[in-house]
């Protein structure tokens, strides 16, 4: 695979890094200086201009890791000229803008994949692993919360600035969580939540409250927050037979760690297995691969643009700005 990164920022060196059987042909980005840093790493071009980088004839595959404001608009760019494409959550600002790169997409045979990366971290692969086995029994309800408490000058920042972000919490982090839920609950056909700012001076909501209902009844409670002191994330999976526990994602959010609590006939303390895993990430490596299977059997990534459009969709309904 020949690969053009475009946006060459923390997550786009992530991407970079992540990359196995393939060759990264140009880096992209608004500042000169930062594309020329990468490409220098993996003698690719370096430009500032997407549409020539999107549109090279040795570029096989494109990775969208910019702001939110330009995912969309890059992704369309790419797809129309025949490129498969991985692109960063959210994937637009709006299902709105979303719904055209879908559009573009359906006309040609170019693949889209979107960087729901939490599918792949161990925890939640084995999570999935012993959800798809039944080891829950009938799927209950999911409970969720991810946060982090910023850091000075954050409402400053491009997150805080909604004619880029698109909204604060709840398209920033909240998606992951809604994502997730989804994979384990399927579709949301009610959505009731609430957005507020309460800490940080900014245009967009600093916490974002979410409970989801499928027609089946499956309920998901979700939390995303910039005003969680003790950076957090946990995802409980509740069936009638047991419990999925993942808690922790690495550095500032502690060990990675699945806890499955299955329960005996008997009831009472249930029995317990974890799994920790404090080695580093691999989920961007194993994102990757799995976009490369899909391109390989021309298969529709999942994550897609399906769920991303879902995942915006309730962001869009609980996150309403004037």
């Amino acid at each position: 695979m020949r690969v053009a990164i475009i946006g060459c920022g923390f997550i786009g060196r992530k991407r970079a890094e992540s990359l196995s059987d393939a060759t990264i042909s140009v880096c992209c980005d608004l500042s000169l200086s930062r594309a020329q840093s990468l490409a220098e790493q993996y003698g690719a071009f370096a430009t500032t201009e997407a549409a020539d980088a999107v549109s090279r004839d040795d570029v096989d595959v494109v990775i969208v890791a910019t702001t939110h404001d330009m995912l969309a608009q890059v992704t369309e760019q790419a797809v129309a000229e025949g490129k498969h494409v991985l692109m960063e959550k959210p994937g637009a600002r709006s299902v709105a803008e979303l719904e055209r790169v879908r559009n573009t997409a359906l006309n040609g045979t170019a693949l889209v994949r979107i960087g729901f990366n939490h599918r792949y971290h161990r925890a939640f692969r084995k999570a999935r692993e012993l959800f798809e086995s039944g080891a829950l029994g009938e799927l209950m309800f999911v409970r969720a919360r991810y946060g982090h408490g910023g850091r000075v000058g954050y409402e400053k920042e491009w997150r805080a600035k909604p004619e880029i972000s698109g909204g604060g919490e709840g398209i920033d982090q909240g998606v992951h969580l809604i994502d997730l839920a989804r994979w384990f609950c399927g579709d949301f056909t009610h959505v009731q939540g609430y957005a507020a700012t309460y800490y940080w001076d900014m245009p967009v909501e600093d916490n974002a409250f979410f409970l989801l209902r499928t027609a089946r009844g499956r309920t998901a409670f979700l939390h995303a927050s910039c005003t969680e002191w003790k950076n957090t994330f946990s995802f409980e999976v509740y069936g009638k037979q047991g419990k999925l526990d993942i808690s922790g994602l690495g550095g500032s959010y502690g060990t990675e760690r699945l806890s499955y609590y299955r329960m005996t006939p008997e009831m009472g303390p249930p029995e317990t297995i974890i799994f920790e895993y404090p080695m580093a990430d691999d989920s961007w490596r194993c994102e990757w691969r799995a976009f490369v299977e899909d391109i390989r059997l021309h298969r529709p990534p999942r994550p897609g643009l399906d769920d991303a459009l879902a995942a915006l969709s309730v962001v869009e309904q609980v996150c309403k700005r004037p």
